[in-house]
């Protein structure tokens, strides 16, 4: 695999496909960033990349897509595939090569039945009701949409520079976030309880913004952490649906900072 010769300080690989999105509005997040070069890649010729050798020349994984689920079986859709073993033997030497990771939105639906990847992520998005940490649980919710203050919680690289509160509107997730093993980051003023989302395993049966039968605890409002993987800086945020998230400053100014620090490179310009 060739050395990107990019100019940036900072070369990222940023792995998309699995869930619909606009390609040119959330490009133009990572073209407006300083210091920054980003290499969009789709799955599955993203998975072959993520390994020390795979991502020689980068330095941090953006994760935007979210593998391992088929959508086009006829019944019981998504249909939860396992990873291969080269994904899982490579991922694993990755994070202990030390190269940081990023996380955005749907990531935390990727590869289901990966118990590691969800406790490295720091948490998951269920399409179907299954087992969390030997725990049964719902499948979980989302809402398109919302706007909701966003309130930043702590001092850390990754919310440095923004304001102590900020407004977005996008899709929020009422699923479950291993908050105990994280550092938090960012907390939504959204209320994340049954009545205020619906459903995604209704959803995905073709019965769209529904709730009727199911049910779910309330969940947690944090909408953005950190920790560490092994070697790796992690980083997951839960903003990240649609054009009117990626145009938001502030949105696109937390995604910078937080590649620079997965990167190691908080401090760079």
């Amino acid at each position: 695999m060739p050395l990107i010769h990019h100019n940036a300080p900072i070369n990222c690989l940023v792995a998309v496909r699995g869930h619909p999105f606009d390609r040119t509005a959330f490009d133009s997040v990572f073209q407006g960033m300083e210091g920054i070069s980003a290499t969009m890649v789709d799955q599955p010729a993203a998975a072959r990349l993520m390994t020390p050798e795979g991502m020689r020349g980068f330095d941090a994984l953006v994760l935007y897509d979210m593998p391992g689920l088929d959508f086009e079986v006829s019944e019981g859709a998504p249909l939860y595939l396992e990873p291969d073993a080269a994904l899982v033997s490579g991922f694993e030497a990755l994070l202990d090569a030390g190269i940081g990771v990023v996380a955005l939105h749907h990531a935390l639906a990727g590869w289901p039945t990966w118990t590691a990847y969800h406790e490295w992520l720091g948490g998951q998005f269920c399409y179907h009701p299954g087992t969390v940490r030997g725990a049964v649980v719902p499948d979980s919710g989302y809402c398109h949409d919302v706007t909701h203050e966003v309130s930043v919680v702590g001092d850390h690289p990754v919310t440095a520079g923004l304001p102590a509160h900020f407004t977005l509107t996008d899709e929020l997730y009422l699923a479950q976030v291993f908050e105990a093993d994280v550092t938090p980051l960012l907390r939504s003023d959204a209320v994340f309880d049954r009545d205020h989302f619906w459903s995604a395993e209704l959803a995905v049966r073709g019965e769209m913004y529904a709730r009727e039968g199911w049910e779910h605890p309330a969940g947690s409002n944090l909408v953005g952490w950190a920790k560490q993987v092994r070697a790796s800086r992690l980083v997951y945020l839960q903003p990240g649906d649609g054009p009117a998230t990626y145009e938001n400053a502030h949105y696109r100014q937390l995604v910078a900072n937080a590649i620079r620090w997965a990167a190691g490179k908080d401090h760079a310009a």
